[in-house]
This record gives C-alpha cells, sequence and structure tokens, in this order.
C-alpha cells in the first residue's frame, strides 16, 4: 500500500458518525446515557416530526452530567450497549438554565464568603423591615 492510499485509508476511517444531545443519566461508571433528538419531514405528509432515540456513551473521566448538552462519536464496540464514546461537553447545565456564559454570570467571580455576607445582609434588612411595619388589624 502506497503512503497516498494508507493516508486516504486512515482519512476515511476518522470520518466517524457525530451525534449531539442531552446527557439523561451519568450514574454509571465511566457511561453516561444520551437522548438524541432528530427531526425530519414525514415522507407522505411532510409535517415534521420529532423522534429521539437513547445511546449509551463511554466517558473515560466522568466529566459530564445530567442536562448537559454533549457531542459523541461512534466507535468499535465496547460492550453489549456501548458503541459511542464523549466527544466534548458542548453546554454544561448549569450555564444552560440560565442561558449564561462563565463570564457572564457574577456569582462565579466572587468568592463563596462574600455571597453568604450579602445574603446574610439582606436577610436581616428584610427582618428589620418586617419589625418595623405596624401591626394594624383591628383598625
Amino acid at each position: 500500500m502506497t503512503d497516498t492510499a494508507q493516508q486516504a485509508a486512515n482519512a476515511e476511517r476518522n470520518l466517524r458518525r457525530v451525534l449531539q444531545g442531552t446527557v439523561t443519566s451519568d450514574k454509571m461508571d465511566k457511561t453516561i446515557t444520551v437522548l438524541v433528538e432528530r427531526r425530519f419531514a414525514h415522507p407522505k405528509y411532510g409535517k415534521f416530526v420529532k423522534k429521539h432515540k437513547k445511546y449509551h456513551a463511554h466517558d473515560e473521566s466522568n466529566t459530564a452530567s445530567v442536562g448537559d448538552v454533549v457531542e459523541i462519536v461512534a466507535m468499535r464496540p465496547m460492550s453489549k450497549l456501548k458503541r459511542w464514546r464523549l466527544q466534548r461537553v458542548l453546554e454544561s447545565d448549569v450555564l444552560a438554565a440560565q442561558g449564561l456564559t462563565d463570564a457572564e454570570r457574577p456569582e462565579l467571580a466572587q468568592p463563596q464568603s462574600v455571597l453568604n455576607a450579602e445574603k446574610a445582609a439582606a436577610a436581616e434588612a428584610e427582618a428589620a423591615a418586617e419589625a418595623a411595619k405596624p401591626e394594624g388589624g383591628d383598625a
């Protein structure tokens, strides 16, 4: 096999199927369950239909957690159900819930002690306002 033919074979081998989905379970060790949803037009009626399927994917370092949007890539069978591996985490669930990046979230920039002090000050102010309110039940 010539050098160019070998490179072409390697390039073809590395064109693996890539899917994007949401992690639904990370309870197994080094394994995640990913829900992949696809939309397509119905062949006869043309209405867009949603179909979903769950895949077991190998997560070597247990980095993905429930709710994360991940990218998985096909690989040789690793077990009875695992034929996919985690490529990368695209969006973490904590950030996805609020639609913010790390730079836009102020609580990630401040230390936890500052946040606790601010919460305590807010609670004290609320208690003082409640105590200052006159009791006018029988007026």
